[in-house]
């Protein structure tokens, strides 16, 4: 049969193979295996579609990688191997070997992002000639007119445009995939001890990392400052909290990462019992002494010898005074302490780490065992202010500057009663924590696994030690600097953040925190130092690299921040945003501006200002995006925002899709 011939006009394109980069799809695969921290930002490029792949292996591949990482996992060849050999498809994505060939294809890590758009690239012409295709169809055989038929290929290329890709949007009370801790970061042997606990306990490094965290804060705080620069100082004490549900090895992880602070808190206890029943003996001993002769100046009549032992006894006295019984030391409180005790506490010790796999502290600071909340210890010992207390003695206020560390892995309702307390927004708690939202790994994780190697656990608990015995036996606090290059570092991502704070801003909703996010990398920094120095040197000014590292860390926790606040912001929200919804889908809209949906819904959004949390949340779950329109010239109001709408919202036909 002959081929069939095209006259001049007919502009036709021949067929070819679909657009595509076999080599680029290796190297993005092989990129997030050789390094699972640039999953994220890869995926940013690629999309959350999996079918962005030409090659069905690897959309697979790709899909058993982001489970793998999002689960803690580092995705080397072999446990890629053994993942895909569980769910049986290891040999039709081309066996170990392939995998191992993958592994192979990356010249770096960071090449990962620059291959992806290469395969963003070709996944959206692979569309577009799918779209062509169906537009073809369409205007042969649809019924349509001629401007509905154009309406139908304008929304198509919306969802299919090049210069911008949108991934599908989360449904409202879901939240897209948080980005794993940077165990990187960590020094050598914490890193370690963190992996070796997660492997074993099979949860994610994340719960076991923040806890290293803690105990780092509970040997530092208080011990150790941070001078960013001239005026500027920062206690090494950190607020730490892993949100998990039931069954998630909580306590095990906890357990593993804390008990060295316990065994030293013990074994200084012990150490210094000697000396504390000695002076306790002492005093006792004066005041006997004081008493007794107190008592024969009771009973002598001659008032010139009652006025002579009189003195004597008071000298005997001030002498029992001045003998000062040492406070058994402690380093650790439970986390079911009162605010009371806790402020007894540290004003004696003036350092102190509030440590618990529960979330009893959080019972007790929201006040359940008591008629209002008690949030001032907990504000104060945070920044190192001085205690204000009635119910504790003069004698025992002693800290000027206390410091207190908590670490505390509990269940994200928990955490949502927190955010109820009177006070806990408004007076800054909740902005003083770093917040840990990890994926739960329930249902995939391996049943036989290796122990924590003993030389690694050994290496932990030794440096934990050398580096707690140090800092104990400081007489004063030290104050460690910043090197030059070290404050460009912090004043770089001062200027990168301050932006994000405005009303318009990524972080705008959770500004408290924010606010307090870059002296958080200080503080983590700071920790970091002292761990990298754990057996000497630790005086030095502090480097770039660790600022870095430290931005990396803080970097995790902003993104868990933006999740658990929005874990405990109220249903009201979410209400709104269906509304909107439900608006959009039912007038059809590609397009508006806040003061139409006041026209339309002025119930629900009485003024422009009231939209804005239920647009914050639609913006957050990719359903609409803010435009920023430029005004046009240097005079005049700035034009309203202009928010584009995702072109799956007007295909969805019952609103409860978009809530999960």
């Amino acid at each position: 049969m002959s081929t069939p011939q095209h006259a001049p006009g007919d502009n036709v394109i021949p067929m070819t193979e679909a657009p595509n980069s076999i080599e680029a799809e290796q190297i993005v695969l092989g990129a997030v295996m050789v390094d699972k921290c640039v999953l994220f930002e890869i995926e940013e490029e690629l999309g959350q579609d999996p079918a962005v792949f030409y090659r069905p292996a690897h959309e697979t591949i790709w899909r058993a990688i982001r489970k793998l990482v999002v689960g803690g996992i580092s995705p080397t060849p072999v446990v890629l191997a053994d993942e895909l050999s569980k769910a049986g498809e290891l040999q039709r994505v081309g066996g170990a070997s392939y995998l191992h060939a993958l592994y192979g294809a990356a010249p770096t890590a960071g090449s990962g992002q620059h291959y992806a758009k290469i395969v963003r690239e070709h996944a959206d012409r692979r569309q577009i000639a799918t779209l062509g295709t169906r537009l073809i169809q369409a205007a042969r055989e649809s019924g349509e007119d001629h401007d509905e038929l154009l309406a139908t290929a304008r929304h198509a290329l919306d969802r299919t445009t090049v210069e911008e890709r949108w991934p599908a949007p989360i449904p409202i009370g879901q939240r897209g995939a948080l980005p794993p801790f940077p165990v990187e970061a960590l020094p050598t042997w914490v890193a370690e001890q963190v992996a070796a606990v997660a492997e074993f306990t099979q949860t994610p490094a994340d719960m076991a990392a923040s806890m290293a965290l803690a105990a780092l804060s509970t040997a530092a705080g208080g011990r150790v400052h941070v001078q960013i620069r001239d005026g500027w100082v920062e206690q090494t004490n950190l607020y730490l909290v892993v949100a998990m549900p039931p069954a998630s090895r909580k306590s095990d992880v906890f357990a593993a990462m804390t008990r060295p602070i316990y065994d030293i808190e013990s074994a200084l206890q012990e150490d210094t019992r000697p000396s504390i029943i000695e002076a306790e003996v002492a005093k006792e001993a004066a005041e006997a002494r004081a008493e007794a002769i107190m008592a024969r100046a009771r009973k002598v009549d001659d008032s010139t010898a009652a006025t002579s032992l009189v003195a004597e006894a008071a000298g005997l006295r001030m002498e029992a005074e001045a003998i000062a019984v040492p406070p058994t030391p402690r380093l650790t409180a439970s986390g079911d302490i009162t605010p009371e005790a806790l402020t007894k506490l540290l004003s004696t010790h003036g350092r102190l780490g509030v440590l618990s796999p529960e979330g009893d502290l959080f019972d007790i600071i929201a006040g359940r065992y008591s008629s209002r909340p008690n949030l001032g210890v907990f504000l104060q010992g945070h920044k190192g202010e001085r205690l204000q207390s009635e119910r504790i003695t003069r004698e025992a206020d002693l800290g000027e500057k206390p410091a207190l560390t908590i670490g505390i892995t509990l269940q994200p309702p928990v955490l949502m009663d927190l955010a109820q307390t009177p006070g806990a927004r408004g007076r800054g708690l909740l902005a003083r924590f770093l917040f840990s939202i990890p994926a739960s790994t329930l249902g995939y994780r391996r049943i036989v696994v290796p122990p924590v190697p003993e030389k690694t656990s050994r290496a932990y608990e030794s440096r934990l030690a050398a580096l707690i015995h140090t800092l104990t036996d400081l007489p004063e606090p030290v104050t460690i600097k910043c090197s030059g290059p070290a404050d460009q570092t912090v004043i770089k991502l001062q200027e990168a953040i301050e932006p994000e704070l405005r009303p318009d801003g990524a972080l705008a909703h959770i500004d408290d925190w924010a606010g307090k996010y870059v002296g958080a990398v200080a503080r983590i920094a700071g920790l970091l130092h002292l761990a990298d120095r754990a057996t000497g040197r630790w005086g030095e000014p502090i480097d770039a690299t660790t600022i870095e590292r430290a931005i990396a860390i803080g970097e995790y926790y902003i993104a868990h921040a933006r999740a658990a606040f929005d874990l405990m912001e109220t249903d009201a929200d979410s209400e709104k945003a269906l509304l909107v919804l439900d608006w959009i889908r039912r007038t059809k809209v590609t397009s508006f501006k806040a003061h139409e949906l006041v026209t339309a819904r002025r119930r629900a959004f009485p003024t422009v200002s009231s939209t804005g949390p239920a647009l914050r949340l639609l913006d957050e779950h990719g359903y609409v995006r803010r435009l920023h329109e430029k005004r046009a010239g240097t005079r005049g109001r700035q034009p309203a925002a202009v928010y584009r709408v995702h072109a799956s919202v007007t295909e969805v036909d019952d609103v409860s899709d978009w809530k999960a």
